[in-house]
Formats: structure tokens, sequence, C-alpha cells
């Protein structure tokens, strides 16, 4: 755990936070954040099953999937430090649209047989020093704000939750600011390749601050009559482009880095019928993040672009943060990744929609 956070009574891991929610009086409750440095064998039960990651605590019953799960050759990270999220909690946040993301994250890694290829840092941040979600469960940040805009130059991934959204956009509180900051740092600075992920009503902070303005976007279904407002008064008001406003999508992702062409299978999204089209040549996962930081021709590709080459994926509602960040890690990480990680949580992945796909 994070020197950071305060000591609490009791620790609670993110897997038993449905049992301390359901069939009960809803009480502020400390939830002390633990990152996933212990073995897997010691969180709770398994029944038999043992994951890739603890199987060096078991005999190894099947070699092959664990050599199939082993060191991804194709990971861009493996060799490098883990790429750093920065989660955003504003006061009353959705509760599932952190812990689903964060959940997935915390479990990828380049090689599951060893517990410190984690693929992602995770830090969070907040106004106070504990932050009381809308479900009444406080949680502990890491930084300020304060501290987040100092050093935002460190973050890779920008995560922003929804949850009350009305009272945020009214008094232009956090995270607006530090949305604005992390787009304007990727347009001065588009040497580095950097995301920024809104799960839920959080889209509603990005049309408020101009950032969707030119692109396409989703948000949950209940507040599409506030989005699409929010992003026309933002195309107007900056003489920009509007938003192409997309309903029932998972999510939706701006700025991937794949040329796919006409006739290419694009793996990131689930079609009804696939059949004619050739499996796409394009390079896959982190191969590709980790030279888009060094290339110099990648570089001045992403410095053409709308926000400097900013990745800006929209989640729908609540649970569909859980399918973008998974995309996130199939896109950073490796596709078998991501697939692994959903195995593991036991998730189908419901895959969203992907725009304009630049090679960079």
């Amino acid at each position: 755990p994070s020197p950071l956070l305060p000591p609490p009574s009791s620790s609670i891991h993110l897997s038993h936070l449905s049992s301390l929610l359901h069939g009960s009086k809803l009480q502020p409750t400390q939830l002390q954040y633990q990152f996933p440095s212990a073995p897997i064998s010691g969180r709770g039960p398994r029944d038999n099953y043992t994951h890739p990651r603890s199987r060096h605590h078991a005999p190894v019953s099947n070699p092959a999937y664990v050599d199939k799960m082993a060191a991804n050759k194709s990971s861009a990270v493996a060799d490098q430090e883990p790429i750093d999220v920065l989660f955003a909690l504003h006061p009353k946040f959705d509760l599932l649209d952190f812990a689903g993301p964060l959940e997935v994250i915390t479990q990828a890694a380049h090689d599951f047989t060893d517990e410190s290829s984690k693929a992602f840092e995770a830090t969070i941040a907040g106004a106070e020093p504990k932050v009381l979600s809308s479900q009444g469960v406080l949680i502990g940040s890491q930084i300020s704000f304060k501290e987040a805009h100092e050093r935002l130059e460190d973050f890779d991934v920008l995560v922003v939750l929804g949850g009350n959204s009305q009272e945020i956009l009214d008094k232009e509180m956090e995270p607006l600011g530090l949305i604005n900051d992390f787009a304007e740092l990727q347009k001065k600075d588009p040497a580095r390749e950097r995301t920024i992920l809104s799960i839920c009503t959080g889209s509603l902070f990005l049309a408020k601050e101009g950032i969707l303005s030119g692109l396409s976007a989703t948000t949950h279904p209940d507040h599409m009559t506030t989005f699409e407002n929010l992003c026309s008064d933002a195309a107007t008001r900056n003489l920009a482009e509007r938003t192409d406003v997309i309903e029932d999508a998972r999510y939706v992702v701006n700025n991937l880095r794949f040329d796919l062409g006409d006739e290419d299978e694009n793996p990131y999204i689930r079609r009804k019928s696939d059949s004619g089209r050739r499996p796409s040549s394009a390079r896959k996962g982190s191969t590709s993040w980790k030279g888009s930081n060094s290339r110099r021709e990648s570089i001045a590709r992403r410095a053409a672009m709308r926000l400097g080459g900013l990745r800006v994926i929209t989640a729908g509602g609540v649970s569909a943060g859980i399918d973008a960040a998974l995309y996130l890690v199939s896109a950073l990480v490796d596709d078998e990744c991501a697939v692994e990680v959903a195995r593991v949580i036991q998730w189908t992945w419901n895959k969203g929609i992907v725009v304009d796909g630049l090679d960079v």
C-alpha cells in the first residue's frame, strides 16, 4: 500500500466490494486501495483454480497453458516501466466507474507467471485525502489535484469518472481543469503518446472543456440530451467542429494507432460477420506503443493530428468502463493480455467503435 494512504482499521479488497454493498444500509466506509503486490492465492478462495500469476505457489497442471501465457514478446513495455495511469476522483464519483477499470489494469501483466511484470501503475488523485463515492464508500487519494497538475507530465493515461456531473459542471470543479491541462500538454508535447479515458457521464466533463469537438463520442444513454447540448455549446463557443454523438456504443475510440485499410479486419471491433475480410496486418499492442514515443515520423504525424494525437476514449454507462479498459490493455499491452484479463475477472468483453485510424 502507498505510504500516502492513511492506515485504516481494516483493509477491504476490491473483489469483496460487492459483498460490502449488497443487502446492507450504505454507510461511509473507508476502503484502503492496495496494489496487487501480494500473491493472488492469498486474496481469497479460488476453488480448485490456480491463477497463472500464482502458479509458482502450486504445482503446474497444464504446462502448455503456462507457456502460452508466458512473457509476451509483442508487448512493448515489457522492458520498460509500467504505464502510468492517473485516476481523478471527484466528490460523489460512481464507484464502479473507478473499481471496474482499476481491476482491469491492475490485473494486466506482460508475463502472467511473474508478479513483477505488471503493465500499469495506478495513482489516485482527489481534492481531499478521502473521497466519498455516491455509494457511500470512502477511497483514499494518494495525491491532491494540485500535485496532479504539477506531475501531469508523469502520466500516460488520465481516467475521468462519472457521477455527480451536474454539480461538477455548475461549479466548474475538478477534474475539469485537469482534463484541459492534460489535453494542452499533449498538444505542446506530441512526442509522448497519451490517452484520456472517460467513463459514463465523465464524458460530459470532456464535452464541457471542448475536448470532443470534431471527434466521435458516447456517454450513458440517460444523459444523451445533456451530452449533445454540451457538445453543441462547446462547438459554438469555440467556433469548432461538432461532435459526432454515437448512441448505443460500449465505448468510442478516437486517434487509434493502427492504420486499417477498407478491406482489413479491425481486431478491436466486434461485427456480426467478418466474412470476406482479410486479417489486419497492423502492428499490435505495445510494440507500436514503444516505437511511437521514439520514432521521428510518429511524433511528426501525431503533432499534425487533432489534440496532438491524444487518444480520446469515451465509455458508455458504468460497466462499459470495464470494456473500454480492456480495449486500453489490448492497445497498450497486447490483445491476448486483454482476453486473459477478461477471463480472470469473468467478464465478457463487449467491443466498441474505433474511428480515425492512423498508424503513428
